[in-house]
């Protein structure tokens, strides 16, 4: 039997901003760390498994980072919370969603669309 399929939503910025880490000085900087990350972390996933990273404002420059096949980078025109919530309503293919945020008001929103909200310590003990 195979894993069903598997959509990991990630707000970039939310992620980001939970560590102290100079992400201010370089937002460009920290999301191509993240992407990095994000597509090691792939590599250790179930094949069934795809990750969806949503970009927005001074991290939009880091979209240039080359990704795997199943890591997915989403530019936000207007607000990111948005454009997450348009891709999870979007991903009628996979019957499992999960939303990482730490935002309340997404984390609602995105659970009318039945995807899963987790914290941002979640995703960084999958990285780990």
């Amino acid at each position: 039997m195979t894993d069903p399929r598997q959509l990991i939503v990630v707000d970039a910025a939310n992620v980001i901003g939970s560590r102290a880490d100079g992400w201010w000085k370089d937002r460009a900087g920290a999301a191509r760390r993240l992407l990095g990350e994000l597509a090691e972390l792939t590599t250790r996933l179930p094949d069934t498994t795809d990750i969806t990273v949503v970009l927005e404002g001074a991290a939009k420059p880091a979209a240039d980072t080359p990704t795997p096949p199943r890591l997915k980078v989403l530019l936000a025109e207007g607000s990111g919370d948005d454009k997450i919530v348009e891709a999870v309503a979007a991903a009628t293919t996979y019957p499992d969603i999960t939303v990482v945020t730490a935002d309340r008001e997404l984390r609602t929103r995105v659970t009318t669309h039945n995807a899963t909200p987790v914290g941002p310590s979640w995703l960084r003990d999958q990285l780990s």
